[in-house]
């Protein structure tokens, strides 16, 4: 005889803690708090904030924002953008295909910070709070309610138990999490190339208005909503939408990028912020060149910029200067050989005896390099040695290059814009990018750099393989020495003098061998777009924030910290620092699944 069991009623899942925000409150409360909050936030940036224009920006005009408040301005937009498509609005349900309301939190907290930041810098240079308008503290209420009513949405993500937890600390980083976005519906293929275009035009608008920010007040200000912006496009899903398209399409993205590269110049009212671009560029592209000895290979060179200096030194000495002991004036492209080549004999050098070493004596060793190419730089001054680079002066009075009739050093029109000085040399050092990024990829790719790959996982596994780990990595030291030979020549042009200080270990001017190491790991060992990305980060924030330069290595350091801790794979990694820093929910061991001791016995 059958029993059957009467259906009984689905039992209502007890959400009542499983995704309460970090305030406890109903979700439709914290949705108009919200929502109020940043509607008046927004239109605080049309009311003047202080009476005088002291402070930079001139926050004393009614209905019209200047300054920070045109950040603080955006701020609320955005996020009254997520917190709209969070709500399923039609139309705008593409912006928040992952978390919904984690991203409307971390943008509320981009607009609190830029907006109390503002404040408190109007309250400490002018002398007190008694110079904000009544549009100030306006803003910093509003502000401060839209990010109280975002405290309280509820976590996109349910908790681990039945219960939130009781910490508000918890509840805080547990409301930042968010699931992964759902499968995006097909689309043409014109569409998703014109929303990669869309993407590139507004990364390059963002980059262009950071490089032209006048102060520095409006860089820190820059700085935060723009790290609460890209957190919470990628709590919305939004990178992994556009990874996953441009993945489809990498020709277009990377002819895309370049392009906009290239428009670079052509956005910017002033050369000094070109000039910004070259160096940036610069010291960009010897970083992927490291990237190439410590990414990949996994080689700690703490000395990398003295190859810098050889190619430089190298075509500063056949530039053509009055001040070269060699009356010689090379054309621009055997100069550029001559410095490759030179950087490349000096690689190898110093290479040979010194790559049979691992891990902290290979990096002392290097160290020491970095430091005898500088000392011997300033010891060839016709005193201490023979004459040639005019020891701690340097070699002044570099002339510009001219290539094929073309003189960078002067102004040219093309398309109706003028390209100044710095413009051409951006355009240049932009083609020896494309070149370096070239090479990095195709070694990456090669059968070499899978060789490389292995020696970095583990030596002695690679060796027991049948790698020929000693040549293998002598490739690799000298294929980033030739890299960064090659940006030193360009590099001597662009200073016009050539000093052994700009080569030290550490120095509050990069590019050094300190910030170099620190742009690979900050960007994301082992990838194309990290070091780029490291690189322009640590060039522009010392050079915008020059009135911090007391404690620059204090925050370097402490940036550094926060980096190791949160983010150890960098800020663009590849899939196998993600599945080595980041737990991924799978066993090391495979579950036993025989049968257990007990079972086994008869």
């Amino acid at each position: 005889m059958t029993t059957t069991t009467p259906p009984q009623a689905p039992r209502k899942a007890d959400t009542g803690g499983a995704t309460t925000g970090t305030v406890p409150m109903p979700a439709g409360t914290a949705r108009i708090i919200t929502a109020a909050g940043s509607v008046a936030t927004l239109a605080s940036t049309f009311l003047a904030w202080t009476w005088t224009r002291s402070f930079p920006g001139d926050l004393t005009v009614y209905g019209y924002p200047g300054g920070l408040q045109v950040l603080t301005l955006t701020g609320a937009l955005l996020t009254l953008a997520l917190l709209v498509s969070g709500a399923g609005v039609k139309g705008l349900r593409w912006l928040t295909p992952g978390g919904r309301n984690s991203a409307v939190l971390l943008l509320a907290l981009g607009t609190f910070a830029v907006t109390w930041y503002a404040v408190g810098a109007i309250a400490v240079t002018l002398g007190g709070l008694v110079n904000l308008e009544p549009g100030g503290m306006i803003a910093a209420l509003a502000s401060l309610t839209a990010l109280v009513g975002a405290l309280g949405l509820p976590a996109d993500t349910p908790h681990a138990g039945e219960k939130a937890p009781t910490r508000a600390l918890d509840r805080l980083l547990h409301s930042t999490k968010a699931p992964a976005p759902t499968p995006a519906k097909p689309l043409p293929a014109w569409t998703e190339i014109l929303a990669i275009s869309g993407a590139v035009a507004i990364g390059l608008w963002v980059f262009s208005y950071g490089v032209a920010t006048p102060y520095g007040e409006l860089f820190v200000g820059f700085l935060l909503l723009g790290a609460a912006g890209i957190a919470a496009a990628n709590r919305a899903g939004l990178n992994r939408r556009l990874a996953a398209v441009t993945a489809k399409h990498r020709t277009v993205t990377v002819t895309a990028a370049f392009v906009a590269a290239f428009v670079f110049p052509m956005t910017q009212t002033s050369e000094a912020y070109t000039t910004l671009g070259a160096y940036i560029l610069i010291f960009a592209t010897v970083a992927l060149g490291l990237n190439i000895v410590v990414g990949l290979a996994g080689l700690l060179d703490l000395g990398y910029v003295a190859f810098l200096g050889v190619g430089a030194y190298a075509a500063a000495l056949v530039s053509g200067t009055p001040y070269s002991p060699f009356d010689v004036h090379f054309p621009f492209w055997l100069a550029v050989l001559t410095g490759i080549t030179a950087s490349l004999v000096f690689g190898v050098l110093i290479g040979a005896p010194t790559l049979r070493l691992r891990g902290d004596y290979l990096a002392i060793v290097t160290l020491g390099f970095g430091e005898i190419f500088r000392i011997g730089m300033q010891n060839l001054d016709g005193t201490s040695g023979p004459d040639i680079t005019n020891g701690p002066s340097g070699i002044p009075a570099i002339p510009d290059l001219e290539i094929l009739g073309f003189n960078l050093g002067e102004e040219h029109t093309f398309l109706g814009f003028e390209f100044g000085r710095f413009s051409n040399y951006y355009l240049l050092m932009l083609i020896f990018t494309v070149i370096v990024v070239m090479v990095f990829k195709r070694s990456d790719h090669s059968r070499i750099g899978r060789a490389w790959v292995a020696i970095r996982e583990d030596e002695t596994a690679a060796k027991a393989m049948g790698i020929n780990t000693f040549r293998t990595k002598l490739v690799a030291f000298a294929l980033g020495a030739a890299l960064a030979g090659m940006a030193g020549t360009v590099q001597a042009h662009v200073t016009y003098t050539v000093t052994p200080t700009q080569y030290k270990f550490v120095e509050a001017v990069p590019p050094n061998s300190a910030f170099l190491l620190a742009a690979v790991i900050l960007g994301g060992m082992g990838t194309v777009s990290g070091p780029l990305i490291g690189a322009a980060l640590l060039y522009l924030i010392p050079e915008k924030l020059a009135f911090m330069a007391d404690y620059q290595l204090l925050l370097f350091g402490l940036a550094l910290i926060l980096l190791m801790r949160f983010r150890p794979e960098g800020l663009v990694a590849d899939r196998r620092k993600k599945l080595e820093f980041h737990d991924t929910g799978q066993l090391d061991i495979p579950k036993q699944t025989g049968l257990s001791k007990a079972e086994a016995t008869p």
